[in-house]
C-alpha cells in the first residue's frame, strides 16, 4: 500500500480490514474453539490449533495494538489483572520485583500476597522521589522494575528514559503501565521499555463494556516466551466477542482520547485556585511537580485523568461527590462518560491516597456541563 498509514487511519480502518470473500469492512466474530486439519493432518492455518490461546478476533486486536506501540509482539488477556499477573508469574522464587507505592490498587494487593507465597522479593519505591527509586532498585539484584505513568490516582509522572536506564544498568527489565497515557500519548518502547502494560478495559476499549488487558513486548525474549506459555496454560485469553468489541472501541480511540484530553485540561484550569479547592493534580498544569517530564513524553495531550483535593477533609469531600448530578459515581476510567470516585474510601485501610481527594475520569461530554456540575457540588 506504499507509505505507512497514520495512527488515525490505522485505527479507523481497523488496520485496513477487508473480508476477501464478502468485501465486508467490519471483521466478523469467529467463535470456533478448534481449528481443522487437512487430509495429510496439516493445519489449514499453521498458527491456530485451539482457541484457548489462538483466537482470530484476539489476533486482530493484538496486531493493531502491537503496531500502535511499535513493539515486536502483543498478547491480549481476559482482564488487566490477568495480563499483569501473567507477567509477574514469569519470575522465579528468589527473584526480585520493584514497584511503586502508588499504583493500580488491585495489582499492588495481589503482588504483596503472591510474592510472599512464592518467595519472590518485593520492594516498593516512592514514585515522587527518583532518588528513592534508584536506591531501592540498587539495594539488591532486581529482575523487574515496574513503573506506572501517570500513576493512579495521584498522577505522578515517571521519566521513562531514566527509569529504563536505571533498570538496564542493573540487568533488570522495565515494565511500563501506560494505561492512562494510551499508545496515542506515550510510547514507552520508544524510550527503551521492555514491556508495556494496558488495562484495555479503559481507554483502548473506551465504552465501559469490556474487561481486557494487554501486554506488548519490545522483543520476543525468554521472558516473553514464558509469558505466552502462562497465558496458554492458564487460558487467560480474551473471548471472541469481547475481542471484537475491543477492536470496535479502538476504531474511535483517537477521537475519544483527544476530546478527553481537551476536556480534562479545561476542567483542571478552571478549578485550580478556586475557593474550596486545595489542589488540582493534573500533569498538564504548570503547577504539577512533574509537568516538564510530562510535556516531554506525553505528546498530543496530558490524558483524561485528574484528581482534586478539597478543603474540609474527608466528610466534605464525600459530600461534594454526593451532590454531583452529571458525573457518574463509579469505579474505573477511560470511558466516554465522566466518572468520579472517592478513592480512599474505595481502597480502604492502608491506602496511601489522601481522604480529601476525588479522582475524575473525564469523558467526551460538553465540558461546560461538567464544570457546572462540579461547581454546584462544591458550593453546596
Amino acid at each position: 500500500m506504499g507509505k505507512k498509514s497514520n495512527v488515525e487511519t490505522l485505527l479507523a480502518q481497523a488496520g485496513h480490514y477487508l473480508d476477501k470473500e464478502s468485501g465486508s469492512v467490519v471483521p466478523p466474530i469467529q467463535p470456533s474453539t478448534t481449528f481443522a486439519r487437512n487430509e495429510q493432518g496439516d493445519l489449514y492455518n499453521s498458527n491456530r490449533i485451539y482457541a484457548r490461546d489462538q483466537s482470530v478476533n484476539a489476533e486482530m486486536a493484538e496486531a493493531i495494538l502491537c503496531e500502535l506501540e511499535e513493539g515486536a509482539s502483543c498478547k491480549i488477556f481476559a482482564s488487566g489483572m490477568a495480563a499483569a499477573t501473567a507477567l509477574v508469574q514469569t519470575l522465579r522464587p528468589g527473584d526480585r520485583i520493584v514497584a511503586p507505592t502508588v499504583m493500580y490498587w488491585s495489582l499492588r494487593a495481589w503482588l504483596i500476597d503472591f510474592c510472599d507465597d512464592w518467595n519472590i522479593k518485593l520492594a516498593f519505591y516512592d514514585p515522587r522521589n527518583e532518588a528513592d527509586m534508584v536506591a531501592v532498585v540498587k539495594a539488591a539484584p532486581t529482575e523487574i522494575l515496574w513503573i506506572e505513568t501517570p500513576a493512579n490516582p495521584t498522577w505522578e509522572v515517571v521519566d521513562i528514559q531514566r527509569a529504563v536506564d536505571l533498570a538496564h544498568s542493573v540487568g533488570a527489565q522495565l515494565v511500563a503501565d501506560s494505561t492512562v497515557s494510551t499508545p496515542l500519548i506515550t510510547k514507552p518502547i520508544e524510550y527503551g521499555a521492555d514491556f508495556v502494560f494496558h488495562s484495555a478495559t479503559k481507554y483502548i476499549n473506551g465504552h465501559s463494556d469490556v474487561v481486557a488487558g494487554a501486554l506488548i513486548a519490545a522483543k520476543e525474549d525468554a521472558r516473553w516466551e514464558r509469558l505466552c506459555k502462562v497465558r496458554a496454560q492458564q487460558g487467560g485469553i480474551l473471548g471472541p466477542f469481547e475481542s471484537w468489541l475491543l477492536l470496535r472501541g479502538m476504531r474511535t480511540m483517537h477521537i475519544r482520547v483527544e476530546r478527553a484530553c481537551e476536556n480534562a485540561m479545561k476542567l483542571a484550569q478552571y478549578f485550580e485556585g478556586l475557593s474550596g479547592v486545595k489542589e488540582v493534580i493534573y500533569p498538564g498544569l504548570a503547577s504539577h511537580a512533574n509537568h516538564e517530564v510530562a510535556a516531554k513524553q506525553m505528546t498530543g495531550g496530558f490524558g483524561g485523568m485528574l484528581s482534586i483535593r478539597f478543603e474540609g477533609g474527608k466528610e466534605k469531600t464525600a459530600a461534594i461527590m454526593g451532590r454531583m448530578k452529571r458525573f457518574v459515581r463509579a469505579t474505573s476510567l477511560g470511558g466516554v462518560e465522566s466518572l468520579v470516585e472517592h478513592r480512599a474510601l474505595v481502597e480502604g485501610e492502608g491506602t496511601p491516597v489522601p481522604d480529601d481527594l476525588l479522582r475524575f475520569s473525564i469523558g467526551i461530554e460538553n465540558i461546560q456541563d461538567l464544570i457546572d456540575d462540579l461547581e454546584q457540588a462544591i458550593r453546596g
